[in-house]
């Protein structure tokens, strides 16, 4: 049955007359006791005696007629619900993001939940590895972070902007005054690198895999700590430059050596579909000014 069928029966249920409720319908008669009389085949069962002069509710009718008008009502919800989910009214996104990617994110959460406040955001926070899985699971819509290393079966990565590999230290670290690190430079201090696994390590091991005259005093998995301490001593660390956008006491210096290229991407299921909150968040974050300074910065 269809669901025009059952508004045409429901409104003749109310009107008890095909011609008023023809009108009502803006449709012909014939075409209205056409599609009840199909109605009524389907279903196997008169839903109205009719008389010269009479139009009445069967048992039948009578029977399913709360029916009708409930499938009527959850049919016009789920179109009401399409239609926020549509404008941004309701919803929910769930965004995965690594924690070098953590400091771009913010201005775009603190817009996008200012102006769409009807909007669930859930906001994992997971090495890559681990993102991927949830991805896969469709646990998150997207992953925010650098490009990983090797291609991903199933993942789609799309450029955000191009970024690098920096030494980060303390503003006060006589590091800090130079416009690019070498490797001897870094052999010269103790160094906290974040921890195997997290794409910022990934990167400058895979650039040097067997580099061992560095003095890595701490590994952490915790980006924020880990700047915490470059800020109070004179460690080194090398992570991603915009790992430290908007941090004050750090300041990140390119390093010297080559290939230290590192791409913020949007990463997605290959194929999936986009929902409506995610174009929009996604475009909001593109035109973000921490993304344009990243963007400038490279040109």
């Amino acid at each position: 049955m269809e669901l025009r069928q059952l508004r045409y029966f429901v409104t003749v249920a109310r009107t008890l007359s095909f011609s008023d409720s023809a009108r009502q319908l803006c449709v012909t008669q014939s075409t209205l006791s056409q599609q009840i009389k199909q109605l009524e085949t389907e279903l196997g069962t008169p839903l109205f005696e009719r008389t010269s002069h009479s139009v009445t509710l069967t048992e039948a009718g009578r029977e399913i007629l709360d029916h009708a008008k409930r499938a009527i009502q959850e049919a016009t919800l789920c179109g009401e619900c399409i239609a926020d989910l549509n404008t941004l009214a309701s919803g929910s996104l769930a965004i995965g993001v690594t924690y070098s990617f953590s400091p771009i994110l913010t201005e775009t959460l603190l817009m996008f939940m200012k102006k769409y406040p009807r909007i669930k955001l859930n906001i994992f926070y997971k090495p890559m590895n681990e993102l991927m899985e949830l991805l896969s699971r469709r646990e998150v819509d997207f992953v925010l972070a650098f490009k990983p290393t090797r291609p991903m079966p199933g993942i789609e990565s799309h450029i955000l902007f191009q970024n690098y590999l920096a030494a980060i230290t303390s503003v006060h670290h006589p590091l800090a005054q130079k416009e690019k690190v070498t490797l001897a430079d870094l052999e010269q201090y103790d160094m906290a690198l974040p921890s195997k696994g997290l794409q910022a390590r990934n990167a400058f091991d895979n650039i040097l895999p067997r580099y061992d005259r560095l003095r890595v005093r701490l590994e952490l998995n915790e980006v924020n700590i880990l700047l915490k301490l470059l800020r109070d001593s004179m460690l080194v660390s090398v992570l991603a430059e915009a790992s430290i956008h908007n941090e004050k006491g750090v300041k990140a210096i390119p390093l010297d050596i080559d290939n230290n290229e590192m791409s913020g991407c949007i990463h997605t299921l290959a194929g999936a579909y986009r929902k409506k909150s995610m174009q929009e968040f996604i475009r909001m974050l593109s035109e973000s000014i921490a993304v344009r300074e990243r963007q400038n910065a490279w040109i």
